[in-house]
């Protein structure tokens, strides 16, 4: 009888070799589920199902796969809070509203889960402290910038910013779906209220 190799050994001999991006996207998914923790290099190739030489072929060490874990991050949340930010010359404030609604509504459970473990990640690390930091200053700045062009005085619209800022942020953090029977309706009236100033009704 015709003995059949082992499924393992078949998946490995078939299985792609993982690429400098592959294993940035790897060690990204498993910040997210496991924290700096599961950045190790040998926790990375096991759960890619390679050995730790692949790693070595495309990394010099750890730090530059960190580097570059960091470095993905800071960019792809500066893109994406600017393309939000980016609305019709001459119509600041509507933007400032479809911003906050968007944030306020956004319920990404894997971009929270990245930005809570980078964030604490940034609590023992330098690099990834500055990371943190040019990102919570772009977003503190365009949304100052959409303020000050809707006809706000500087120091108004930081305040602004800032109200918007910790509101979008604190929102992701919440489970609140059942706090009033008309949660949308909350929004729009805390939206009105950053934007334009109006006290909700």
């Amino acid at each position: 009888m015709e003995k059949t190799p082992p499924k393992s050994r078949a998946s490995a001999a078939t299985r792609p070799p993982l690429d400098r991006k592959a294993w940035i996207q790897a060690a990204t998914d498993a910040l997210a589920e496991e924290g700096l923790a599961g950045l190790r290099v040998e926790v990375l190739a096991k759960r890619c199902g390679v050995t730790k030489g692949s790693f070595y072929w495309h990394f010099r060490d750890r730090q530059e796969l960190l580097d570059e874990v960091l470095n993905l991050w800071k960019e792809g949340r500066i893109r994406d809070v600017s393309k939000q930010a980016r609305g019709e010359p001459g119509k600041p404030l509507e933007q400032l509203v479809r911003v906050i609604d968007v944030y306020s509504s956004s319920r990404n459970r894997r971009g929270i889960q990245i930005e809570l473990a980078v964030r604490d990640w940034a609590r023992r690390d330098p690099k990834a402290a500055k990371a943190v930091e040019e990102v919570d200053q772009w977003r503190l700045k365009l949304g100052k910038d959409l303020f000050i062009a809707s006809g706000m005085e500087a120091r108004e619209a930081a305040s602004r910013s800032l109200l918007l800022y910790a509101y979008s942020f604190g929102l992701s953090l919440m489970i609140y779906e059942h706090f009033d029977g008309d949660v949308g309706a909350l929004r729009a009236q805390i939206a009105d209220f950053i934007a334009r100033g109006a006290t909700p009704a």
